[in-house]
Formats: C-alpha cells, sequence, structure tokens
C-alpha cells in the first residue's frame, strides 16, 4: 500500500511539474492542476488545465461578482452564417462570448458552409454529363484551414472527406446513376467538413469542442432518403450517446443528416438543421434551445418584400409551426415538435447582431395583437374537385383522398363542400403524380388545375377573425384584389387565402400597413381597447 500510494503521488507532482510548464494558445501560463482532484478525473482528461475550464463553466459570475447558474443550450448555425473563414471565426468567437455570459452549449449544430450543398448538388449533376470537379468546395475549405493554420489532423480529416466525395462523384460519373440514397451521401460532405472546421476553431480559442457526425449522437431516421423522418425513440439514443460527452466539451454536430436503420447516411430535407438540433435539445432536455440565422428573430413578414418589417418579440410553437409551413425562412416546417413535445423554448436569434434579444418561442404568448405576421408561398397549384352526382351520398371524400394517398400527392390548404373540394398543391409536388392524379380522379368528378396562384396566410387569433376579416376584405376591395379561396380550418392561428401570383405583392404590402404600421387606408375593424 505505501509503495503504491508514493506512485500515485509520484504520478500526480509529475503532472503538477508538466502543467506548470505548459502554455495557453494565446501564451498565457495555465495554473497547476490541484493535486485534490481525483486522479481518474484527471486521467480521463487526458489534457491540463481543463478542470479549470470546467469550474468555471459550472459556476458563472456576473458582472456584480455574484454567482448565477449556466444555462444549457444547443446552438445552431446555418449556412449564411458559415459562409467563408471570416464567419466561422465570428461564430466561434461569438460562441466564446456566449459561454462568457452564462450560457453552457452542450451542442452547436452546423450546416454546410456558404453554397456548398448547392455546389455538392451542382457537382453531382456535372457528373451525371461525364464531368467531375469540386475545385469551389475544396479552395473554400482549403482557404479556410489555411487561414487558421489548422492542425495536421483537421487538414488530413477534411482532404480525406474531399478526395471521398470527388470518388463517389467519378462513381457516379461511370454508372450513370445518382439516386436519392447517393445524394444524400454526396450532400453529406459539406456538414461533415464544416463541423471540423468549427470545432478545431474551437479549441484554438481554448474552448474544448469535439466534432460529431450527427449518427455519432443518437440521430436515427427512416430510409426515406431525400426526406427522412426521425424514427419512434430516437431520444433514447440521443441521450446514452451525450451521457459519454462531457458536459463542458462542445459537441459540434452535422445538422441535416443522420443515419438510417442500416447505418445509411439520410437527410432530413433542405433546412433539416432546425430539426437537429431541436431533437438533440429536446432529447437531452437543455434549457433553450438557440436557433441563430441572419435576421433578428421572427418577422412580421418577408424583408425582402416587406422592408418596414419588424421582430416578433414571442409567438407560440403553433404560431412558428404555421409561419414556417406556411413560407416564411426562419425556421423548418416540421422543427417545432420536438421542442412542443419536451416544451423547451426556442430563441431565434441573428448572429450578424448577438445583441438583439431575437424573438422566443414558447408554450404562452403574453402578447395581446390582432395578427402577429403575414407570410406567403409562391408558385401554388389551385385544383378543383366537384362532382354533383355525390349530393345526398356518401363516399365522395374518401374516393378523393384516396387517390391522393395512392400518387403520394400532399395538400397544402382545402376548403371543401359536400359535392366540392378546392385544393392547393406545393409546387415541389410532382407534375406526372398530379397528372396522373387527375386522371384518376376524372371517372367520378370534373377535376380543374390552375397554375401561377399564391397562398397569403395570416398568422392570428381566429377568435377574433371577424375583426381580422373586415380589413382583410375592405383593402382588397380597394385594390381590386380577387380572393379565389379562403380557409379557416382547424389550426386556431391561421386564415389563409389564395390569389393570383401577380396580386400577392400588393395584398402583403397594403395588409401589412395596415396591421403594422399604423398607414392603413382603410379603418382597422378592431375595437378601440
Amino acid at each position: 500500500r505505501i509503495l503504491l500510494w508514493a506512485f500515485l503521488c509520484g504520478i500526480i507532482t509529475r503532472c503538477e511539474s508538466f502543467s506548470s510548464l505548459s502554455s495557453n494558445y494565446d501564451g498565457r501560463q495555465k495554473k497547476p492542476v490541484s493535486s485534490t482532484k481525483p486522479l481518474l478525473l484527471m486521467v480521463d482528461q487526458g489534457r491540463e488545465g481543463v478542470d479549470e475550464y470546467k469550474s468555471g463553466m459550472s459556476i458563472i459570475k456576473n458582472e456584480e461578482g455574484n454567482l448565477q447558474k449556466t444555462m444549457d443550450v444547443v446552438m445552431k448555425f446555418g449556412g449564411s452564417s458559415l459562409a467563408d473563414y471570416k464567419r466561422i471565426n465570428h461564430v466561434a468567437n461569438l460562441i466564446k462570448d456566449q459561454i462568457k455570459k452564462g450560457y453552457r452549449p452542450r451542442a452547436v449544430v452546423c450546416s454546410a458552409m456558404g453554397k456548398t450543398t448547392n455546389n455538392l448538388l451542382s457537382a453531382g449533376d456535372f457528373a451525371l454529363e461525364g464531368q467531375v470537379n469540386i475545385d469551389p468546395i475544396r479552395t473554400l475549405h482549403t482557404a479556410t484551414l489555411n487561414e487558421f493554420k489548422m492542425p495536421k489532423h483537421t487538414i488530413e480529416e477534411i482532404l480525406s472527406l474531399l478526395c471521398e466525395c470527388e470518388d463517389m462523384l467519378n462513381g457516379v460519373r461511370l454508372i450513370q446513376e445518382l439516386s436519392p440514397k447517393s445524394l444524400d451521401q454526396l450532400v453529406s460532405y459539406g456538414e461533415r467538413c464544416s463541423v471540423r472546421v468549427m470545432a478545431a476553431r474551437l479549441n484554438q480559442l481554448g474552448i474544448p469542442a469535439r466534432a460529431f457526425d450527427a449518427w455519432e449522437v443518437g440521430l436515427k431516421t427512416d430510409s426515406t432518403f431525400g426526406n427522412a423522418a426521425l424514427i419512434l425513440g430516437y431520444e433514447d439514443g440521443v441521450r446514452k450517446a451525450f451521457e459519454r460527452v462531457d458536459p463542458n466539451v462542445v459537441a459540434v454536430v452535422t445538422g441535416f443528416i443522420a443515419h438510417d436503420q442500416n447505418g445509411k447516411i439520410t437527410t432530413l430535407g433542405r433546412g433539416g438543421s432546425d430539426l437537429t438540433a431541436t431533437a438533440l435539445g429536446a432529447s437531452i432536455n437543455l434549457d433553450e434551445i438557440q436557433i441563430w440565422k441572419d435576421v433578428d428573430g421572427i418577422l412580421t413578414s418577408d424583408p425582402r418584400l416587406v422592408k418596414n418589417a419588424t421582430p416578433v418579440t414571442t409567438v407560440t410553437y403553433e404560431e412558428a409551426s404555421e409561419l414556417a409551413y406556411f413560407g416564411a425562412q426562419v425556421l423548418h416546417p416540421i422543427a417545432m415538435q420536438p421542442a412542443m413535445k419536451y416544451d423547451i423554448p426556442v430563441r431565434v436569434k441573428n448572429s450578424y447582431n448577438p445583441s438583439a434579444e431575437g424573438t422566443v418561442i414558447s408554450n404562452s404568448n403574453t402578447e395581446s395583437r390582432l395578427v402577429t405576421a403575414i407570410t406567403f408561398k409562391r408558385g401554388a397549384t389551385l385544383m378543383d374537385i366537384q362532382c354533383t352526382a355525390m349530393l345526398g351520398a356518401y363516399g365522395f371524400l374518401a374516393k378523393v383522398f384516396s387517390a391522393f394517398e395512392l400518387h403520394k400527392v400532399s395538400v397544402d390548404v382545402l376548403a371543401s363542400s359536400e359535392v366540392s373540394v378546392s385544393l392547393t398543391l406545393d409546387k415541389k409536388q410532382n407534375v406526372e403524380s398530379i397528372n396522373k392524379l387527375k386522371t384518376d380522379m376524372e371517372p367520378f368528378a370534373d377535376v380543374t388545375l390552375k397554375e401561377g396562384k399564391s397562398i397569403l396566410t395570416l398568422i392570428t387569433d381566429v377568435d377574433r377573425s371577424s375583426e381580422v376579416l373586415s380589413t382583410v376584405f375592405s383593402v382588397f376591395r380597394i385594390q381590386g384584389i380577387k380572393v379565389e379561396m379562403m380557409s379557416q380550418g382547424a389550426s386556431k392561428v391561421n386564415i389563409s387565402f389564395i390569389l393570383s401570383d401577380d396580386q400577392l405583392d400588393d395584398a402583403v404590402l397594403n395588409l401589412h400597413k395596415c396591421f403594422f404600421e399604423d398607414s392603413c387606408a382603410v379603418n382597422l375593424g378592431m375595437s378601440a381597447e
């Protein structure tokens, strides 16, 4: 026992001696590791000085010197926030600043850098034509590696991924085939490179970090390549994975991609990085999910059209989901589901303006307002289905929706009567499937397709729909805007109108003036209270 104790003390002494000679990346001397720390902790850490860093993250001092509890969060950054080495550096320092303010990022979810995903898809198209070239992608990443003077192992990892990507494209060139399954693997290289760059940069700044592919932290999906859904019970896999990740090491995780149960790479669909973040945050019960974008939160309308759009302070999960589904570009349409299920607040913030409070999405909304936001989708197709022979009979709607299920065609907005149905189809729907659907329904109904339509949606309190509609139709009457269909259904937070594409801009701009700019052309249909 005496010899064993002497041996252990000798290890501790040598570790202390080594620590006193080591220095941080910026040249400042580290404090010696205390010999009162458990030996196993020191061995498991594998790096000196981490204990001090961890204690500093567990309890943060505010400006007055008082101690406060750390807030555990997941932070998600999209491609525009990571466009080049300057933006990578900005985001890495932003994360460091957030840690100083008392946030502890259990996970940082990253999209591919800049337009890498689009460039990968383009490279796939060219490979089918016999040309293999990933120079723009390689240039972006190698320039970033060189700028930061990244460690050798990071450079080797990223160059290996790029070579693997190029090899895959050569395979596509040779076999002249690029299936959805292959496309999912192809686009995955963007996120897989991005997280390795971000993790390495955080480590250079003194923030312990490690890159993970999403499947390494438990995210599993079905095998619907190109638009996969998380499997039931995925949360257990995420929890088990994070039990092995030191809470004070930032897990930099690939957004958008996952594995199916056969270990094949899948994608959650475009914008799916939001879902990655909410799935992780909800699974491990974090205090907040932060979605960092390039706008100051959720806005009253699309700022590309409405220059006077302003941030909304708070919205409910349901309002945020409806905003996303009906065209708002801030959040993925299904990204709210994990947060809603586990009641985790989501904050949308601006990586270009970190001081802005952003928008908090939660179960309740304390603000009193007639309309929360105006959103829209262009390029919809309106389908009118009518069958007067079904008057007084049953089974009409069953026939209609059986045909939709057969051809896998989904519906955006719907209005129905006993013998007719009007509905809109998203522009992403397969044209061939729509034509086959129309043909199958013609034996029992008259089917008409009208293209060039838009869906304008008001996120509002439908209990006050009479006030809202009074203003809307007064504006439409003055502006000569024709409503071809209206839907106010099961959702209690939205009213949708189908208009011609060429009348959409006038409708949005004039309604925004009425509900948000106090410059309405008509008297608002609302009480004076």
